[in-house]
C-alpha cells in the first residue's frame, strides 16, 4: 500500500492528502472533473487497499467549495468503503467544515450523513 496519497488542487479539481502514517485525510477546493471516475480511481483504490489495513482510527476532513453531482458519487463510493470499517469496529468520523453563511455546502454534508452510517461533525467557519 501507498503510504500517502497526494494531488494538488487546481481550479478544477480538489486538494487531496491521504496519509496514512500521519492520520491525515484531508479534501478541499472545487471538484468539478472532466472525468470524476478517472479523476477519484486512484483515490477509491487507495481507500480500498487502507481498509485491508487501516488505522486505529480514522478522521476525514472536507472543506470543499463546491462540487458537482459526478463528486458526489465518488464521495458517496468512499464513505461506503469506511462505514464498512465502521461495521467491523473501527472509529470512523468525518468533519464536514463549510463557511458561515454556505448552507448549500452544509445541506450537502448533512445529506451525506444521513446515508451512510458514519458520525459526521459540521464545522462552520
Amino acid at each position: 500500500m501507498i503510504s500517502r496519497y497526494e494531488i494538488q488542487e487546481t481550479e478544477e479539481t480538489p486538494g487531496v492528502i491521504l496519509d496514512k502514517q500521519e492520520g491525515i485525510f484531508n479534501f478541499s477546493g472545487k471538484s468539478l472533473p472532466e472525468d470524476a471516475n478517472e479523476y477519484f480511481s486512484g483515490i477509491i483504490s487507495w481507500f480500498r487497499d487502507y481498509s485491508n489495513e487501516p488505522d486505529n482510527e480514522t478522521e476525514l476532513s472536507f472543506k470543499m467549495d463546491y462540487f458537482n453531482s459526478s463528486t458526489a458519487r465518488k464521495f458517496v463510493e468512499i464513505f461506503i468503503i469506511l462505514e464498512d470499517l465502521v461495521s467491523k469496529g473501527y472509529p470512523v468520523k468525518v468533519k464536514w467544515y463549510f463557511l458561515k453563511n454556505d448552507r448549500m455546502m452544509e445541506d450537502r454534508g448533512r445529506e451525506f450523513s444521513a446515508v451512510v452510517d458514519i458520525p459526521f461533525e459540521f464545522v462552520e467557519y
